[in-house]
Formats: structure tokens, sequence, C-alpha cells
């Protein structure tokens, strides 16, 4: 009896693998002629298509790449990779992704240094004086909870910081009128120099620099270095204005003009030889002629410091 049970049990169990083996036979066969009649066949290995690598970019391509990451060194592969499309996808036909220039990035550290180290040491070509302004705005945060916005007209020249204000609000026709001010003080540039922000390619900004006879130059997309100077001259604000707690509005204007005074009068400036700015816009050689006196200037608690000229 017990013989009898153990040989239907067997006999159960191989016709229920036979029917598991029968179905994935089936179900593979079926899949096949699915395949089949899509149009899909397996290759064999003489007819399988050889994968190339593509070819490196060009010459060009990977010194431009060497060069951005050079002027914009915050800048990740994505934003690297954005900027150069942005320039070159229509005028050259050429595209960069974000995984090449990771790549290529961390296997040309070394150029990108010794590219930086270059643009940085280099001395900017002289210009004419009062020939080109650069404006700029950024922003400062105040212990009321707001943040205010600050807006900085150079001189290309002398560096010379001609307007540094905080503004109540940023529209085109504040712009306009603190520029006229600048204007009437310093006398009219040639050009001014912005980015696309949208203050400054509105109609009303573009009609006012008509109406005043100047011209408007305006950097690409994603190159703040086309408008460096006045890029510089806000790092070098925000390394100290950053340290320093602004209470209101007016306490901020009050701070802003005492660093304008230190920038144009007491920091020596490297790429003008160790003048000042101030120096430089009215000529003045400090090395060949004595100052008429002298006073220790010092100020934001400390932050500012520096010797004063007085010609």
């Amino acid at each position: 009896m017990l013989l009898t049970a153990l040989a239907w049990f067997y006999l159960f169990a191989l016709l229920l693998g036979r029917t598991a083996w029968f179905r994935r036979l089936a179900e593979a066969f079926s899949l096949r002629l699915r395949r089949r009649a899509l149009g899909y066949r397996r290759l064999s290995p003489r007819t399988a298509p050889h994968f190339v690598r593509r070819a490196a970019k060009r010459v060009w391509v990977r010194r431009e790449i060497i060069r951005l990451k050079a002027l914009m060194p915050e800048a990740g592969c994505r934003r690297i990779a954005d900027s150069f499309n942005r320039r070159f996808a229509a005028r050259r036909r050429m595209t960069v992704g974000k995984t090449f220039v990771s790549e290529f990035l961390r296997e040309h550290r070394y150029e990108v240094e010794v590219l930086r180290r270059q643009i940085k040491n280099a001395r900017p070509r002289p210009v004419p004086k009062n020939l080109l302004w650069a404006l700029d705005l950024t922003g400062k945060a105040t212990l009321e909870g707001k943040t205010r916005i600050v807006l900085g007209i150079l001189e290309h020249a002398s560096r010379a910081a001609l307007w540094l204000e905080a503004l109540e609000t940023k529209s085109s026709w504040t712009l306009t009128s603190k520029l006229s001010a600048a204007i009437r003080r310093y006398g009219k540039p040639q050009a001014v120099r912005t980015d696309n922000e949208a203050v400054f390619t509105s109609r009303v900004f573009r009609l006012a620099l008509f109406l005043l006879g100047v011209q408007h130059q305006r950097t690409d997309p994603g190159c703040p270095w086309q408008n460096g100077r006045v890029e510089r001259f806000f790092g070098t604000l925000k390394a100290k204005l950053d340290r320093l707690a602004v209470e209101s509005f007016a306490a901020l204007n009050q701070a802003l003009g005492e660093f304008r005074f230190f920038y144009n009068h007491v920091r020596p400036h490297q790429n003008l030889f160790g003048l000042t700015p101030a120096e430089a816009w009215a000529g003045a050689n400090p090395f060949a002629h004595a100052p008429r006196r002298e006073y220790w200037f010092e100020a934001w608690d400390g932050l500012l410091t520096g010797y004063y000229l007085r010609r």
C-alpha cells in the first residue's frame, strides 16, 4: 500500500514538472515568433556591428572648455557645458555634454590651474579715460530682514568707483536717474557695459542711453568675465560687506560711502601699479611727488584700514 502511494506521488510530481517545462518551452517559442514577426533577429558574430568610439573633440573645443573653467572656477560641469553650447551651438554647430566636460576637466586640472594663474596675473590693456563705464547690481541683507539692491558704476581706465549706492527700487527709471547723475558729475562715457538682466535690457533704459548719446554694450549670456572689472570690484566689496552687520537701509548707504572712499583713495590697486583709482583718475604719481598730508583711515570696525595721502 505504501509503495503504491509513493509510486502515484512520483508520477504526479513527474507530470507536474513536465507541465512546467512544457509551459516555459511554449512561452519561449511564442516570444521567438513575436520577435520574428516584428523583424527582430539574432545576429551572428560575423554579422554583428563593430562599435567604434567617437572621434575626439577638436582642439579649439578642448581649449575653450579649459578656458571656461579657468574663468569660472566655481562653476560645475553642467554650467560649463551650458555656457559652451549657448555660444557655439548655432554659430559653429558644436555642442558638448556634461559627462564629457566632467571627464575632460578631471584629466586636465593642471592646465586649468596654469591658465587661471595666467589670466589672473595678466595686465589688461590701457584704455582712455571715460571711454567705458561698467554697471552692475548686487545685494546685501540687512538686520531688518530685507535684501537691498546695490548699484555700482565703475570707470574702466582708472577702476574708480563712480557710484555705489543702495536703491529703494530696482527699476529702469531709478537706474536711469543714477546714471544721469553720474554723467553730470564725471562727464559722459562713450559706452556703458552691462549684463543681460531685464532691467538693463528694458526699453526705458535703452531709450535713455540713446537720448544721452551713450552706446550700450551687453555681455554674452553666461559670460560674466566680459564685465570682469565691475565683477572684481563687487568681489572685493562682498568679501568685506559679508562680515559687516547692517541694521537699516540708511546704515547700508553710509557703509557703502565709506567703502567707496576706501576703495578710491586708500586701497592701492595691483593693476594700477600701486596707485589708487583716485590717483589714476587725477593722473597723480605718489612715487614722484610727496603728499601734503597723510591720514590713517579705519572703518567698519577695522575691516577697512590704510593710509589716505591727501594731494
